[in-house]
């Protein structure tokens, strides 16, 4: 399914550290890697990146979009007695943070921390039952004083990311780690690029594959890097929240872990292109890959991407995954690799005129 060059990426994305606003250490791997396949290079001035596949024609132009920030935090304060206060990035469910490890980039290297509240041997019976909130944990360098703290080089403004390494289970169907929403959407699209070109495939547009920044804090370099590639269609690649597990009901969340990819029919910030999107369902029936229809309460890239300029035909194609916006989230590899194969069959399908036959009243 993916070769050892293809899973030593995987590993490498996302084992790196990029909160929002701190993505260039991923960019960079990113950047390293497509070098070789990418006709050209593109960059925003927020730190977005997109690896342009130029095809029989330059338009219509092809947005792939995944986003390569991963939900963190950043250091509020360093209290007297040696222990940093945080502010999360991105959304995050204050019961899932307790005990956990995390990684702070300081200006003399990284250190590790641990998230930390009272134990339990101390705490009144009352307070052992409610949900302890972010703003009254704090993280634990092991630092006795704030003179200790400071002298490893921590400052406020600080980024934090989870420490959670990457690991194959289930006989390596299956992968664990952080960090997968969503640069599992940018390992997908540095995928299709690479098998294009290393494949020859003919494709009857020019695709621009978007490594985007901040998304977790606003969709911000989705609506930066529209604005520079300025295309005809995209497809925004991200996760799903798989349903498939105790205390969720199929009506909030419809994908299933490793019954293929899901097609997003809404979500809070976009409804997709109709013709489109039954375009994407079209293809996948005849190319025998499976797809699952999904909708989210949340916002993926794609709510900034469409209404750029005139509006852009927009789409997105999601991986389910378990536990997502946590320390540690499950997904199949599987539905990775139909997600990658359902988007190389729609690139060689999205001539011109079957794009504009998306806005076509």
């Amino acid at each position: 399914m993916f070769d050892e060059k293809a899973m030593g990426l995987m590993k490498q994305l996302m084992e790196a550290f990029g909160p929002p606003g701190f993505e260039r250490e991923v960019a960079s791997l990113l950047k390293g890697y497509l070098k070789p396949y990418a006709d050209e290079i593109v960059a925003d001035k927020l730190g977005s990146i997109t690896f342009v596949v130029k095809g029989s024609e330059e338009r219509p132009r092809v947005l792939l979009a995944g986003h390569i920030d991963e939900v963190g935090f950043i250091v509020s304060s360093i209290t007297d007695e040696g222990f940093l206060t945080f502010h999360p990035l991105g959304g995050w469910w204050s019961q899932v943070l307790l005990g956990q490890r995390v990684v702070v980039r300081t200006s003399k290297g990284d250190i590790v921390g641990v998230i930390a509240a009272k134990p339990p041997h101390i705490l009144p019976e009352e307070e052992r039952k409610k949900v302890v909130d972010i703003k009254d944990m704090y993280i634990d360098i092991g630092a006795t004083s704030r003179e200790e703290a400071e002298a490893t080089g921590v400052r406020i403004g600080d980024p934090i990311v989870p420490w959670s390494p990457f690991t194959l289970i289930q006989e390596g169907r299956v992968a664990m780690g952080k960090a997968f929403d969503d640069r599992i959407g940018a390992f997908a699209i540095a995928e299709v690029i690479r098998r294009i070109k290393e494949g020859g495939i003919e494709h009857p547009n020019t695709v621009y594959g978007a490594a985007t920044v901040q998304e977790e804090v606003g969709l911000r370099g989705a609506q930066t890097i529209s604005h520079v590639v300025n295309p005809d269609v995209a497809i925004v690649l991200e996760v799903d929240i798989a349903g498939d597990v105790p205390g969720i009901k199929p009506r909030e969340a419809p994908t299933k872990m490793g019954k293929g990819p899901g097609l997003l029919t809404f979500d809070r910030t976009m409804i997709p292109n109709q013709p489109f999107k039954e375009f994407i369902i079209e293809v996948a029936r005849r190319c025998q890959i499976p797809l699952q229809l999904s909708h989210v309460t949340g916002g993926t890239d794609a709510g900034r991407i469409h209404l750029q300029r005139a509006g852009c035909p927009s789409a997105v194609i999601t991986i389910p995954t378990r536990h997502i916006h946590s320390h540690t989230s499950l997904l199949s590899l599987r539905d990775v690799e139909n997600a990658i194969r359902l988007t190389v069959e729609l690139i060689k399908r999205l001539d011109m005129e079957t794009v504009e036959g998306f806005t076509a009243i």
